[in-house]
């Protein structure tokens, strides 16, 4: 059968609630089968061949992440048939830095984070592993002792097993100095995805993605780092083929170039000019003459692109005067 809202009629159903008539008016309705009325439960189920209601988890906690939309009562049941885990809450939490992030909180047994993580690969499209596992020794409980989410605390940052001795997380500089050491550029993008993914704390064996990022703030990353760092040759891929910090941090020092490293924020003021391509000397006179535009990469390909249509309309303006 098809997922929808359950919804219960018949004479045990209560006219409304005391006192709260918006309320009452948002769970309740007509009941158009039977005399009374319906009551909304607000619990997602699937109806069976048999005839059997499973419960799949609630409405209101239908969340879209990314483009997806995910029920996070589909990822509780996940989690609570994992081993030793014996009750499961997922969030939805907003960073510091604005990114939503789906947080696993769980009683029962503590287990390493990366093994809840790879056992719930296993069973979960990866848009819906949380990108944090937090273990509680209770649920907070509101009133009516049903878990209060919004009680639910933060995650700090991601334990790491064995951990190496933290390097200092410094404010990132701008320039990578020539012939710094290992842990001057470990330190430099420590500083940049504690900034990025809003955690303290980050040691040599930290995980990128362990520690919350994505794809997206992989794109960030990526981006710092060849701005602030001067690795203008790191790729991508590179993110994703290091996520532990000390093995990126490598990788960023092998290919970075200090002279092209830029101050964070800050455009770069050294002006160029571009060269046109060649043309005849008879039509060069019709071309505008070069401007200084921003090294800006985007800029600079804008720039590239206008030179080469100016640079074709001159030729078909002569082509046309002959």
């Amino acid at each position: 059968g098809e997922d929808g809202e359950l919804w219960i009629g018949g004479e045990g159903v209560t006219r409304g609630y005391w006192n709260r008539p918006e309320l009452t008016a948002e769970r309740f309705a007509d009941n158009p089968f039977h005399d009374g009325r319906m009551y909304r439960t607000g619990d997602l189920v699937r109806r069976e061949a048999e005839g059997a209601l499973t419960f799949l988890g609630r409405v209101d906690h239908q969340i879209k992440l990314r483009g997806h939309r995910i029920e996070l009562g589909e990822i509780e049941a996940a989690m609570e048939t994992l081993d030793g885990l014996t009750q499961a809450v997922v969030s939805a939490q907003t960073m510091a830095d604005g990114d939503v992030r789906l947080v696993g909180y769980y009683t029962g047994a503590v287990q390493a984070e990366a093994r809840l993580k790879a056992a719930l690969s296993d069973r979960l499209p990866a848009i819906m592993v949380p990108g944090r596992m937090v273990w509680l020794e209770a649920f907070p409980l509101t009133p009516n002792k049903k878990v209060d989410r919004a009680a639910l605390p933060a995650p700090t940052v991601a334990e790491q097993a064995s951990p190496a001795p933290a390097p200092a997380v410094v404010e990132a500089s701008p320039l990578v100095a020539q012939g710094a050491s290992e842990s001057d550029v470990q330190a430099k993008v420590a500083a940049i995805w504690a900034r990025l993914l809003g955690v303290d704390g980050i040691t040599g064996r930290s995980n990128f993605f362990d520690l919350g990022g994505h794809s997206l703030l992989a794109v960030q990353a990526h981006r710092a780092l060849r701005e602030e760092l001067g690795a203008a040759r790191l790729a991508i891929t590179d993110i994703f083929r290091f996520p532990v910090l000390q093995d990126l941090a490598k990788r960023v020092a092998a290919v970075a170039d200090p002279a092209a490293a830029k101050p964070r924020g800050e455009a770069a003021a050294r002006p160029v000019v571009l060269a046109e391509p060649a043309v005849p000397p008879a039509e060069a006179a019709a071309l505008p003459q070069p401007v200084a535009v921003s090294t800006h990469p985007r800029n600079d390909a804008l720039a590239q692109a206008m030179a080469r249509r100016r640079a074709m309309r001159a030729r078909r303006a002569g082509q046309r005067g002959a």
